[in-house]
């Protein structure tokens, strides 16, 4: 998963107390079938803080496409919201499609280099990168009704809604969670969906995400070992 507005926080709640250090793994499945594997480390140390996820291939995906993907993300923590300065993705086989971006909060800019070209983007106020959003879950207290997060992929930078529409208890393979239900809102057929569930006694972060594009292909990413400090 930002520009998070008062529909997802509210005013009167403290904030929730955000661990130094987070260890996740989680295993990635199509159509009932492992298909790959993240292990994701987070560190918060003063004002700063690191997250890395890499993503390897498992099962008939590592046959057909072995890839290894690295994000990693740094940056400071302002008040209660993580804020990205650095983001990188990395490719073991299609290296041309590495991206680096860093955020130039002074300016409003994004600075990005692909594909051998560096560009320009606004940079909207209290922006996420694509791993950092996820961690800044454990920062907030979700309630009911619908937010804007803008996230940025180290490209460009997008909007998107979401809407509380949950509390389950949902059965991972790291156990059985008490979670907040988040879905993309869509305006339209050719938008992707989105989902993410958020685990209530474990300082919000996220136990199962759901993703569905346009042509019918989904895949879950579901939390396999979970340690935080």
């Amino acid at each position: 998963m930002r520009a998070l507005l008062a529909a997802f926080v509210a005013a009167s709640a403290p904030a929730l107390a955000m661990p130094s250090e987070v260890t996740a793994e989680y295993q990635l499945t199509s159509a009932g079938l492992t298909i790959g594997r993240i292990s994701e480390s987070f560190v918060l140390k003063d004002d700063t803080y690191a997250i890395s996820s890499v993503s390897k291939s498992e099962g008939i995906l590592k046959v057909l496409y072995d890839e290894q993907i690295t994000l990693r993300s740094t940056g400071r923590l302002v008040g209660t919201r993580l804020q990205p300065l650095q983001f990188e993705e990395r490719r073991t086989k299609e290296p041309k499609r590495d991206v680096s971006a860093t955020f130039d909060w002074e300016r409003g800019v994004l600075n990005s280099r692909f594909r051998g070209e560096t560009s320009q983007v606004p940079l909207p106020r209290e922006t996420q990168d694509r791993l950092s959003m996820m961690y800044q879950f454990m920062n907030m207290s979700p309630r009911a009704g619908r937010f804007v997060l803008a996230m940025s992929n180290g490209r460009k930078v997008e909007h998107y809604t979401y809407e509380l529409v949950g509390e389950p208890r949902i059965s991972t393979p790291a156990g059985e969670f008490d979670t907040f239900h988040f879905a993309r809102v869509n305006y339209g057929p050719k938008e992707s969906k989105a989902e993410v569930f958020l685990a209530k006694e474990r300082n919000n972060f996220p136990v199962r995400i759901v993703f569905d594009d346009s042509r019918g292909l989904r895949v879950e990413q579901s939390i396999v070992a979970l340690s935080a400090k």
